[in-house]
């Protein structure tokens, strides 16, 4: 077996990740964790208060 050998085995087991992982995607199982990321930007989970983020405000004050 020489380098070129190598170097094929090598290509052929990468095509054939690729071809696993496009299989993998439009398979109907990973369709409805495709789905969800795709409305994450459009729930509406933004906090009462505006720019409070864990339970300071931007300045760093407590709110109370």
């Amino acid at each position: 077996m020489d380098i070129n050998d190598l170097r094929s085995i090598i290509t052929l087991m990468g095509f054939l990740c690729f071809l696993a992982i496009c299989a993998w995607a439009y398979s109907g199982h990973a369709k409805r964790g495709f789905d969800e990321a795709a409305h994450l930007p459009f729930t509406e989970d933004d906090l009462p208060g505006g720019d409070r983020v864990g339970g300071q405000s931007k300045e760093g004050k407590a709110n109370g």
